[in-house]
């Protein structure tokens, strides 16, 4: 079978979180052995990093370049001329012609519940991509089963479409005990002391405002010494949160994009992470903070207590005060922290690229099936 897989975002320079979806699963579905039964092309936008995908005789890259609407062109055009069985698409939008054997990973519907949260543009293209994908998409892969009840009650899918497929932590995000490196890192990125650890775009939807509210709260009350790190590309902030920024200007550290290799040593270094978000569809940078040993404050909505458990604290993304609470629980805390430190380890273990990519294997496999008895 062949099988075509959209990988320009895994191929990003900068890689957040859906391109990073895309690239472990990828190199993990690559690596199945019972993937060499198949023929696998892989369609970029732009040259890959040669160390990213290393050859190997079952699948090709396909460079192809293109200006401008890659996707609905480019993308397009190469299925009329070499339309695959199957195409997967892990980290965006179909192709306006694609195979009707086509599968796509819809990530959250979080645009639906916040729509305040993103610039009008943003959120029609979110809610239209979002339906086009629904619709037309012979078989939908979701990160968690929060995910998948919101794509079945909101946009009326039938879930027998619908498989959960849950990320995993890549093998580097472990814990890191050399204080050398930790202190190297901590320079590189300007940070001094103990800090409290962000990891995200810097966008409204993360509720940056509160979390920024909660730790001057904090630290008006003296309940904490630690810096906050915002650790992430700035996305589209309000003035209002960017005054809040300069005036604590003293006490935040913003960092900005932190590489693949940096992250774990920094996760490694933190007293705590904490994650408020209003809405995540799964919510990786708790799974490798936990992996990494360090302890996690998070939000109770959307799909994060699926993936947190009771391995970290929950607290209410609404309330400037519980998120607050969460914080200083912790890190004044050294015996929980040291019994969430053991639970967190615990749980990231429970979740595994190899398994996401063969239950991800199993999808493109069973359509690719349906397609040879027609």
């Amino acid at each position: 079978m062949h099988i075509g897989i959209d990988a320009s975002r895994a191929a990003a320079p900068q890689r957040t979180g859906t391109e990073n979806y895309s690239l472990h699963l990828l190199r993990s579905l690559l690596a199945l052995r019972k993937a060499q039964e198949h023929r696998f092309t892989l369609y970029f936008n732009r040259p890959p990093a040669a160390h990213l995908f290393p050859y190997t005789p079952h699948f090709q890259k396909k460079v192809m370049p293109f200006p401008r609407l890659w996707t609905h062109l480019r993308l397009s055009l190469e299925m009329i001329q070499h339309a695959p069985d199957v195409l997967f698409v892990p980290a965006h939008v179909l192709p306006l012609i694609h195979p009707r054997r086509s599968v796509v990973t819809i990530h959250d519907l979080g645009y639906l519940y916040y729509p305040s949260t993103h610039r009008p543009w943003a959120w029609h293209y979110l809610y239209l991509t979002t339906a086009y994908n629904a619709r037309y998409a012979r078989h939908i892969i979701v990160d968690s089963g929060a995910t998948k009840a919101d794509v079945v009650t909101r946009l009326k899918i039938d879930p027998n479409k619908i498989t959960v497929v849950y990320p995993a932590a890549s093998p580097e995000f472990r814990p890191n005990v050399d204080k050398e490196a930790i202190k190297i890192l901590k320079d590189r990125y300007g940070v001094e002391g103990d800090y409290i650890l962000y990891v995200g775009t810097l966008h409204p939807r993360k509720n940056l405002a509160r979390l920024i509210a909660a730790y001057s709260k904090l630290r008006r009350e003296s309940q904490v010494q630690a810096r906050l790190v915002l650790a992430g590309v700035k996305g589209w902030l309000p003035s209002s949160l960017l005054r809040e920024l300069d005036r604590l200007d003293t006490a935040i550290t913003l960092t900005g994009f932190v590489s693949p290799e940096d992250l774990p040593i920094l996760y490694s270094g933190a007293a705590l992470l904490v994650m408020p978000s209003l809405f995540e569809g799964f919510g990786l940078p708790v799974l490798e903070a936990m992996a990494c040993g360090t302890p996690v404050v998070a939000a109770y909505g959307s799909a994060l207590p699926e993936v947190v458990a009771d391995a970290g604290i929950l607290v209410d993304p609404l309330s400037v005060d519980d998120i607050a609470g969460g914080i200083a629980q912790v890190i004044n805390n050294p015996s929980l922290r040291a019994e969430l430190r053991g639970r967190g380890l615990l749980r990231a273990r429970s979740f595994s690229w190899h398994e996401a990519a063969q239950k991800t294997l199993a999808v493109l496999e069973t359509q690719g099936q349906e397609k040879n008895k027609k």
